[in-house]
């Protein structure tokens, strides 16, 4: 499914684990626990497990602050380009902000929470307890900015055009929807099918709403720089292609009183502008161009604000707490291709990254190794043995887990910090040469085909040159002929949906509720889908089954196992090798730019922010 993560920006290729965690974007989404509580006709909110924060009266989220003044503008940097106003097709590289100033979900999430949602374009929901339909019951306020009100038409309009034409996540959700039903202008019932997916009900309460009077399902998957129109609280101002957009807010929104959006969405304009090269960017924010800044690089974070405006007051570094996981950055496999497919060669490869090395050489020690695909949680398998509920999981699929991982012994190779790595080495050339290759002049080759072990690290930016060339390094000092290939951001996105590469360095974020974005991230079905995350090319009977389990699961204690389960299985069959975290968010921000009193259990939202105009 789509997912949002709270973010100032949308990430781009990251030199660094954090570059695409604390997100953007996408892409993120929304992940969600499994839980059993039956929703009364009519409620405000619907929550995976448990009951929602906020009660029906509540009047505003309690990280967003009601008094936020309104006013001026907001200048943020992204790395690349765009050339496409259509965030939600699979062609293109859409400009930043689209999903979230302009496009509406049928409700709004509160990010106080794993995962609850509450009433904004629809204001009532209805789920029976066993969550095989959701039906919605509409705003009557609810209006497109361009004054047309929202029915259950456009609601059907779009769930039918994203599940024929919109991303692979889009088409993979809604596929579930058996049957719809419309009630009357103001009311929809989606019908589930046989599935047992208890996540439905939410991913279509995450559904963006599209106008139906604007647009034809035979022309929607075209990219297109026209400004699209939503119902969120902005619309766009103006467009310079590939170089900038501009947000101006809607004075006319029609959700600006709702409890979800009480002390959000306070400045008059929110403008991106593009930079090809991140220093460049970087200067652009020391000089004042730039209000605010998401810091992934620990370097910078060390050494490079220490300027005047810094020391005057006027530039503000915070590190802010999260309560979300880390998720999983890392140097991922292809293994579509041949020489990834012999899993001994990719843990071999994972223990020939310096962790220890290129923490304290490139990153200044502020980095964490990451162990888990659900890092920094309880749903980590990471120095846990497996429990009663995950044994009885994974017991049809013999072979797919470690023994040490089973037992929760396993760890990351660990270094001695120094620029050798000998101890790693030994062991994995142990592993290659398990694996058929030996040492021929100088380079490592198959012995029976004489096929030298080399790939190439595709890599989206240059900022990801002195990691990537740090491994490439250590790779050539065992006859590995390894080679990083930097593109252009079009391009690199262009090879990513078509999975042509060997290596990336890419990130899946998590959250404390993951759920149908594990279909698009690992799921054998999605292993050929262009456009998909599965970027490794997982196709995996166990890792199917420990998906099909969490989705499932209608208790807290039923989803945790499952989720360690699939953590398990994922690390067994070394797909990515996993790089390392930020314990907190790094935000730099000049002195006019003020945060609300608290922030949320992700972080922070740019949304809640807003301009003092004393300064």
């Amino acid at each position: 499914m789509t997912r949002r993560w709270p973010r100032l920006f949308p990430r781009r290729c990251a030199l660094a684990a954090a570059r695409l965690l604390i997100v953007a974007g996408a892409v993120l989404a929304c992940e969600l626990t499994a839980g059993s509580v039956a929703w009364a006709a009519g409620s405000h909110a619907i929550a995976m497990h448990g009951s929602p924060k906020y009660g029906p009266d509540f009047q505003h989220f309690d990280y967003a602050d009601p008094e936020a003044p309104k006013g001026g503008r907001v200048v943020l940097g992204q790395t690349g380009s765009f050339d496409t106003l259509n965030p939600l097709i699979i062609r293109g590289e859409p400009a930043a902000g689209i999903r979230d100033w302009v496009y509406e979900t049928l409700m709004a999430r509160g990010f106080d929470e794993p995962f609850t949602m509450y009433g904004l374009i629809a204001e009532r929901v209805e789920v029976p307890e066993d969550r095989s339909s959701v039906t919605f019951h509409l705003n009557p306020a609810a209006r497109f900015s361009d004054g047309r009100p929202i029915t259950a038409d456009d609601v059907i309009f779009s769930m039918q055009t994203l599940r024929e034409r919109g991303r692979p996540n889009h088409r993979n959700s809604y596929k579930k929807v058996a049957r719809t039903e419309r009630l009357s202008d103001r009311a929809v019932k989606f019908v589930f099918d046989q599935s047992g997916d208890r996540e439905m009900p939410l991913i279509m309460a995450s559904m963006p709403v599209l106008p139906r009077h604007l647009l034809t399902a035979e022309t929607f998957d075209r990219t297109t720089l026209t400004p699209v129109i939503g119902s969120g609280p902005y619309t766009i101002a103006t467009v310079d292609p590939g170089r900038s957009i501009t947000y101006r807010r809607n004075a006319d929104y029609w959700g600006r009183d709702l409890p979800v959006n009480r002390g959000r969405f306070n400045f008059d304009e929110i403008r991106y502008e593009y930079f090809r090269d991140m220093s460049v960017q970087f200067e652009a924010f020391k000089s004042g161009l730039l209000d605010m800044r998401s810091e992934d690089d620990p370097k910078l974070w060390a050494t490079g604000y220490d300027i005047p405006a810094k020391r005057d007051g006027r530039i503000i570094m915070r590190e802010i707490e999260t309560g979300l996981p880390a998720g999983m950055s890392a140097l991922a496999f292809n293994i579509r291709r041949p020489v990834f497919q012999d899993p001994r060669v990719r843990r071999a490869l994972l223990l020939l990254f310096n962790f220890e090395w290129v923490n304290k050489t490139l990153y200044h020690g502020l980095y964490k190794r990451t162990e888990s695909f659900f890092e920094r949680s309880y749903l980590s398998s990471a120095g846990r043995p497996a429990d009663a509920r995950e044994r009885a999981l994974l017991a049809p699929f013999a072979g797919f887990v470690l023994p040490e991982v089973m037992e929760g012994r396993y760890r990351m190779p660990v270094s001695d910090g120094s620029g050798h790595n000998r101890e790693n080495a030994r062991e994995a050339f142990r592993l290659f040469s398990e694996a058929g290759y030996v040492i021929d002049g100088g380079r490592l080759v198959h012995k029976d085909t004489r096929q030298p072990l080399t790939f190439e690290i595709l890599a989206g930016s240059t900022v990801q040159q002195r990691l990537i060339a740090s491994y490439v390094s250590d790779l050539a000092k065992l006859g590995i002929a390894a080679q990083l290939r930097v593109v252009d951001s079009a391009q690199y996105q262009s090879r990513l949906k078509d999975f042509d590469y060997d290596m990336i360095q890419t990130a899946w974020p998590s959250s404390l509720s993951p759920g149908n974005e594990q279909v698009f991230r690992w799921d054998s079905r999605t292993a050929d889908a262009p456009g998909s995350f599965n970027f490794v090319g997982v196709r995996n009977p166990a890792v199917d089954a420990m998906i099909v389990r969490l989705l499932e699961a209608d208790n807290e204690e039923d989803f945790t196992s499952a989720v360690r389960a699939l953590d398990r299985v994922l690390l067994s069959g070394h797909y990515v090798i996993p790089l390392f975290h930020a314990s907190r968010q790094w935000v730099a921000n000049w002195h006019q730019m003020k945060p609300p009193p608290r922030f949320a259990l992700w972080g922070y939202n740019l949304d809640t922010w807003w301009v003092d105009g004393q300064n």
